[in-house]
């Protein structure tokens, strides 16, 4: 058992890790030095987006916090992880510095220890508030590494009840061993349905919308999709050289090199029902509405601080306290290559066959246009805007080729340090993930909600929308020191879901 505050906060360097087959040349006696012996077996190399997870100034972690109607039964979940999640080759391999390449790492196979991954915190079950103390394990946890001598993830059990949960349950994994879509599928790729336990969950299917040539007028929507993308490009380029945002009570203070700061985490979960009343009244789509309900809330909390530093003017579109034409951006991460199906990464790890695995990471800037609307409904076309703007562009094809050609050209650091200054010239990041439509159990423990987000990243805001079954759960990952109070702006996202909907409904939209 391990108590919260043992963990240990030293952020482990990067070395070279001895395999057990060179030890045991070593011990033998055969005269030879580790690094005198040929390995028997290369190892694959990390591939060059992964190798910028592990810079200093970019070190990335995905946290996934699960909560379950029922206590977590220790020895259920080790017995089926030896027959799922570690059959993956990323989970059950180190991360090796490869003496052959100036700089480079590679995956070497080990065997894993399920003991030193899954961590069974000594909790005190009179805990006078459980949600507390499960948020304070959660944030303790964004100081801390994961030691290199072992594979890079982590399944924190907390059996404690909280509020909406019997149980919570957290996995923490290094952002090298893939993009954050990937991770997510393989660990739902773990989970069956509750209704039919053979059965993997289901996914909403990605509608994609292809425009005919003839009635669309293809030579004007070519022209529109490389005139977008040759102005988005130049956005990125110049936000890389000089284009900061606003500097606003959500900035980071546009903070040097590449200092690690503790996060905290706090999620609420709404409707999706309520998302999908507004979708259909308005005739968008859920991404328009979250993003718009992002848009006042975010609007709704500026308003208040600048209020609290100043006369307060007030709430309306008129009169209110927001400077004019604030420049607030967030930046959306997006995995190029599509990501494995569940299907597919269920049968690599029953079958042992193969997935299409690996970071190969673009970049978006989402512009925020802050402001207070008299009419809620405002906030939703406005983002609407901005997204089948963002839509007819291949912003994030570009950006992932420019990142490649300066891996290439100049290697991690040099490519870290761009993600990091173009994320550090931006306000905030920006994530909308679909989950299963139906209850699933995780090795046969029904999953009450699923709140996924990161740490690492240099600013001071992520915004993380997760759907699952009829819910949708909103995760905050904040740096305390830019935004002390993240469950104020909880309140503000939810109450400009309920704004929102109550217009809808007052105007007979549905």
């Amino acid at each position: 058992m391990e108590p919260v505050g043992d963990l240990d906060s030293r952020q482990q360097a990067l070395k070279p890790i001895q395999t057990k087959r060179l030890a045991a040349r070593e011990v033998e006696g055969d005269g030879k030095k580790p690094e005198d012996i040929k390995e028997e077996e290369e190892g694959e190399a990390l591939s060059p987006v992964g190798r910028i997870f592990h810079e200093t100034c970019f070190n990335v972690y995905v946290i996934a916090i699960a909560g379950f109607k029922i206590r977590i039964n220790v020895d259920v979940v080790k017995a089926n992880l030896e027959h799922t999640l570690l059959k993956h080759p990323r989970f059950s391999s180190l991360q090796v510095k490869d003496v052959k390449k100036d700089g480079g790492m590679k995956w070497v196979p080990t065997k894993v220890d399920l003991d030193k991954h899954i961590i069974i915190p000594s909790l005190h079950h009179t805990i006078s508030s459980p949600d507390k103390m499960v948020e304070d394990y959660i944030s303790n946890l964004s100081k801390t590494y994961i030691d290199y001598s072992k594979p890079l993830w982590e399944l924190h059990i907390l059996n404690i009840k909280t509020s909406d949960a019997e149980s919570v349950a957290v996995f923490r994994i290094h952002h090298s061993l893939g993009d954050g879509m990937s991770l997510m599928s393989l660990v739902l790729s773990c989970s069956r349905q509750i209704s039919n336990p053979k059965a993997l969950p289901t996914l909403p299917a990605k509608k994609t919308s292809n425009p005919d040539p003839v009635n669309s007028g293809r030579i004007w929507w070519t022209i529109r999709l490389v005139w977008n993308t040759i102005i988005d490009v130049l956005m990125f380029l110049a936000t890389t050289l000089f284009l900061k945002d606003t500097m606003t009570p959500l900035s980071n203070g546009w903070k040097k090199g590449g200092g690690h700061v503790p996060r905290r985490f706090v999620y609420r979960t709404v409707s999706l029902d309520d998302i999908k009343l507004i979708k259909n009244g308005m005739k968008t789509t859920i991404n328009d509405v979250v993003m718009g309900v992002s848009l006042a809330g975010l609007s709704r909390y500026l308003n208040r601080r600048y209020g609290e530093t100043k006369e307060d003017k007030g709430a309306t579109q008129k009169k209110n306290n927001l400077p004019k034409n604030i420049r607030l951006r967030a930046t959306l991460m997006m995995n190029i290559r599509p990501s494995p199906g569940l299907h597919a990464l269920a049968e690599m790890m029953e079958k042992g066959s193969k997935a299409k695995w690996g970071n190969w990471i673009g970049s978006m800037l989402l512009p925020f246009a802050i402001a207070l609307y008299d009419d809620p409904l405002d906030y939703v076309r406005q983002t609407k805007a901005t997204i089948d703007r963002k839509k007819h562009s291949h912003e994030a094809i570009f950006t992932c080729f420019i990142i490649k050609t300066v891996l290439k050209l100049f290697g991690a650091k040099v490519a870290a340090f761009l993600y990091h200054r173009v994320m550090n010239h931006t306000t905030m990041c920006f994530s909308n993930v679909v989950g299963p439509m139906e209850e699933i159990g995780f090795y046969g423990h029904p999953m009450a909600f699923l709140a996924p987000s990161v740490y690492g990243q240099p600013q001071g805001l992520m915004i993380h929308f997760q759907s699952y079954i009829n819910k949708m759960t909103f995760i905050l990952s904040v740096d305390e020191e830019i935004i002390p109070d993240p469950n104020r702006l909880c309140d503000d996202l939810e109450e400009s879901l309920k704004f929102i909907k109550d217009v809808v409904i007052a105007r007979g939209l549905v």
